[in-house]
């Protein structure tokens, strides 16, 4: 093995040797474990999300697989309908064209060759991030067979009248030209103003006064409402008013949804351009008037002095007209939630349009019962009520849009406009007996990108048909995903998969926390502080981060504030730390929590740990290449640090089969991580050397120190591989043909399974006894400062006859690791030297200290050192005690300092407890 770890070596050859040899594929033998993943969008590019959720994804995989189950891992992209369209119309545009140039088919030929050649960027990601998905069978949700189950499932919904036509107001993107769902929508909170507005009564010069945010939807009025129980305005119900700035006259009516406190308690009913509104208006029977045009210009059904202005345009001169009627009673400042589209980021406009519905709440009742019955089960379990929650109010789902990609929707128009729907023209001519001369159009618009990706758990396998897949890998096993996504997928997949299989699609649904900064805070790139996996895999300059974030940005302003925040976070760049510490981390930090703070200490931490591996595999390789290891005759004899570690190993893999059943990745990567640094490299390898080098060493015993050294660590490979496949295969493949196995991938070998018989209460006791007395003369060492090289008399006092004989079966052991110059046991009478003094149990350890260090020297070097880490720490209390330093550096500063503070006052407790010590000599 090389001396040094170096992960970029050996990642890229070992993917290779995988995916090139079918590892990942499924067995064919045991039982059936599947997950799918939650497919990226083709227009994609990996994120510390999709990092986080495919790390806990593979490691459940590789798991699996090596348990001996036919495990498969679906593989495959979301063709994005809005993101992809919107990708190639920018592209078309630097050419100075539009998709309208080129005409629907061409435009989506235009898509394909773009999806060709740019489209799987973030697959290739995956396999940088060494997931084991089967990548033979990727799909891809325009897929002929995938669309193939959408039209089968369209038709379907729509025979059994679940799926319709009509006419209702939706969320419309003004930018985009379509329609989109509630969950698209992004409310945030704005600044805007209230506008209170004169209406007068059309039989005298009074008037009431109304309400509103926005003055501009006024020329789409059908009525002014007021709260039934609002004595203000009980005599004015049925009157009516006219309507400013049209010819029109609107009646004054009563409806519960007016709240009597809100502006004047007088709100104007726009119901083509409200959704409460509409819901007030149909109570009442009142015919919405649409006054937009699709891109959110004022239409025909406006006053013609305002038809053709951009909406925003058509306010200010609304409101510059009211003024100037003297209409306008007052204007206030008022906060409001503003809608805009996810992927537009304009202000979502709502508006009255025919579109395609699916009648929910039939879907919804069975999928409720199948979380409430157990079938399915959210883990943590909290997050069920979440779901309840959504699909108790569902309303029916728009899964239409006004996009040419996507799935076009399968139905066809005669000249009448009668409805059919198949899953071609020819297909519908042959359901409905339809004459080739008469003439149909299809449908224009496309389905809701939501629609196949609600099917994907069994489309992917191969429904409708009754395919071997299907039958072998649905239901799947546990679904791994975002709490953001329980509406727009997880609960439609149930809902689906109910409908159309007669059964759930998972059996658990494992909801992960959201990614933030090591300060909890969102990542952005104007903040400066996003993560990019691959740049934590392979390191990256400060330059490079900073040219990679603001490339193409076209505001200077912002592109300044970027690298301002990115030079903060990232002062020295990233540097280097391999897939597998990424990877680890992320496991480590996979509580059941709603954030994950994603730290670069940790990360550095885990990189220390690969190097922590790496190196006690050469060590171990350095003692057992070219020796009897006791593999094939199994004769040997077992020293106690022997038992000690083969006890320790039964217990972190129970722990690590119980933190795996619950999906506390957290918990497994602590296990793996404390048995394997604290107890196999920094004490089982130390306590091997004594054995191994000694020449009193009897060879049945050489022989069983080596055999655990190389067992140990082929199973801890093993134990370890699903979290940190690379290093683990590399290590493997020089370790496995010394402990007797033969596979080709470590792949492919058996997970570690406990072995009582090798649980040993009594070495794990004896040995923790012998570990005690090696720290308790170290901690004397430390705190006296006193070389580790130098050997030390030591003395006994008060021990039991249990610690005389501990002591005598591991003498070799206590005086190497230890440094002993000799040890005696104290009788009752004799007298106690001047000493420095530790306890194991009741048993008094005693170092002389005469000649060993010279007391007023050592108070004179204490004192020096506290007085400059006094010094250190009065000059960081005092700034942070001056309000000023507190309240203008940023908080990760100030935090900082703090952290500094509590640091020295640490240092300086122990420096004190250590004079005091001396002093006492």
């Amino acid at each position: 093995m090389d001396k040094t770890y170096n992960p970029q070596a050996i990642e890229s050859h070992w993917y290779q040797t995988w995916e090139s040899k079918n590892y990942f594929a499924p067995t064919g033998q045991g039982p059936s474990y599947c997950i799918m993943i939650p497919p990226p969008n083709v227009t994609g590019s990996l994120h510390m999300g999709h990092g986080f959720q495919a790390t806990l994804m593979d490691t459940l995989i590789r798991y699996h697989r090596m348990k001996g189950e036919n495990t498969l891992w679906q593989a495959g992209t979301d063709h994005a309908g809005i993101a992809t369209q919107m990708v190639v119309e920018r592209q078309l545009l630097m050419d100075g064209k539009s998709r309208h140039d080129l005409g629907r088919e061409a435009f989506i030929e235009k898509v394909w060759e773009w999806k060709k050649y740019s489209g799987n960027t973030i697959t290739q990601q995956f396999r940088r991030l060494g997931t084991s998905m089967d990548w033979s069978r990727e799909r891809f949700t325009m897929d002929e067979s995938l669309s193939h189950a959408v039209r089968e499932v369209f038709i379907k919904l729509y025979e059994e009248g679940l799926i319709y036509k009509g006419k209702r107001l939706v969320n419309w993107d003004p930018k985009l030209h379509t329609a989109i769902s509630d969950l698209e929508v992004i409310n945030s909170e704005e600044e805007g103003k209230l506008w209170h507005i004169r209406y007068h009564f059309t039989d005298s010069n009074e008037y009431i006064t109304v309400a509103t945010t926005r003055p501009e939807t006024l020329l789409g009025d059908v009525a002014v409402a007021v709260n039934p129980q609002d004595e203000r305005y009980l005599h004015l119900i049925g009157k009516h008013v006219k309507l400013p700035l049209t010819e029109r006259t609107i009646p004054i009516i009563a409806d519960d949804y007016v709240e009597k406190e809100f502006g004047s308690g007088c709100v104007k009913i726009t119901p083509a351009h409200d959704f409460n509104d509409y819901a007030v208006a149909q109570r009442h029977r009142l015919e919405p008037i649409n006054i937009f045009t699709p891109d959110a210009h004022l239409n025909e059904n406006a006053s013609t002095p305002y038809q053709g202005m951009d909406r925003f345009a058509a306010r200010e001169q609304i409101l510059k007209d009211l003024e100037f009627l003297g209409l306008i009673e007052k204007t206030e400042k008022h906060i409001l939630k503003i809608p805009r589209g996810d992927r537009s980021g304009v202000v979502i406009e709502p508006y009255l349009t025919e579109q395609w519905y699916m009648k929910m709440k039939p879907l919804a009742e069975p999928a409720i019962q199948a979380v409430k019955n157990g079938d399915v089960k959210f883990i943590p379990e909290n997050w069920d009520k979440t779901y309840f929650q959504w699909l108790d109010n569902i309303e029916d789902w728009c899964i239409s849009r006004q996009l040419w990609w996507g799935h076009r929707i399968p139905a066809w128009y005669d000249a009448e406009g009668n409805i059919y729907v198949g899953h071609n023209e020819k297909d519908v001519r042959s359901r409905y007996q339809i004459s080739e001369a008469v003439s149909l159009q299809q449908d224009n618009d496309v389905l809701d990108t939501w629609v196949s990706a609600s099917l994907w758990p069994f489309s992917t396998l191969g429904w409708p048909e009754q395919t071997p897949d299907l039958k072998t890998f649905y239901p799947t096993q546990i679904l791994v995903t975002g709490f953001d996504i329980i509406f727009f997928w997880v609960a439609r997949m149930i809902m689906m998969g109910l409908k159309f299989t007669g059964q759930v699609p998972f059996k658990e649904v494992f909801i992960t926390g959201l990614i933030r900064d090591a300060e909890g805070q969102k990542m952005s790139k104007s903040k400066g502080n996003v993560l990019d996996p691959l740049d934590l895999i392979d390191g990256i300059t400060l330059k490079d981060i900073i040219t990679k974030r603001t490339y193409g940005l076209m505001q200077p302003a912002m592109a300044q504030k970027i690298e301002k925040n990115t030079q903060k976070h990232f002062p020295d760049g990233i540097s280097p730390h391999g897939t597998d510490a990424v990877r680890f981390t992320f496991c480590a930090l996979a509580s059941y929590g709603r954030e994950i703070r994603y730290d670069l200490s940790r990360l550095e931490g885990y990189r220390n740990f690969c190097n922590k591996l790496w190196n006690a595999a050469r060590y171990v390789l350095m003692n057992t290449e070219g020796h009897d290891t006791g593999i094939q005759n199994k004769q040997f004899t077992l020293s106690l640090p022997d038992k000690w570690i083969l006890s320790r190993f039964q217990k972190t893999i129970h722990a690590v089969e119980n933190a795996i059943s619950i999906y506390r990745f957290d918990l497994l990567a602590q296990a793996i991580y404390e048995f394997t640094w604290n107890e196999f490299c920094d004490w089982y390898l130390e306590l091997s050397k004594p054995i191994l080098l000694s020449p009193n060493s009897q060879a049945d015993e050489l022989r069983g120190t080596r055999h655990t050294l190389i067992t140990v660590l082929e199973s801890l490979l093993r134990l370890m591989h699903p979290v940190i496949p690379f290093i683990t295969e590399e290590i493997w493949q020089r370790v496995s043909p010394l402990a007797g196995k033969s596979s080709p991938t470590i792949m492919l070998e058996s997970y570690p399974i406990p072995d009582v018989d090798l649980e040993d209460t009594q070495a794990e006791l004896e040995l923790e006894w012998v570990k005690n007395i090696i720290i308790a003369v170290r901690t004397i060492r430390s705190e006296m400062n006193i070389a580790p090289s130098k050997p030390l008399p030591i003395l006994f006092n008060k021990g039991s006859s249990l610690d005389k004989k501990r002591y005598e079966n591991n003498q070799h052991l206590i005086t190497t690791l230890a440094k002993f110059e000799s040890a005696t046991w104290l009788q009752a009478n004799d007298a106690i030297p001047e000493s420095a003094t530790a306890l194991v149990g009741n048993l008094e350890i005693l170092i002389p200290m005469a000649g060993l260090i010279n007391k007023e020297e050592e108070s004179a070097r204490l004192s020096r050192e506290i007085a400059k880490l006094k010094k250190e720490s009065e000059r960081t209390e005092g700034k942070l005690q001056n309000a000023s330093f507190v309240d203008k550096a940023p908080p990760d500063v100030v935090e900082k300092e703090k952290q500094k503070l509590m640091e020295l006052q640490s240092a300086l407790e122990k420096l004190h407890f250590q004079m005091e010590k001396i002093s006492s000599l």
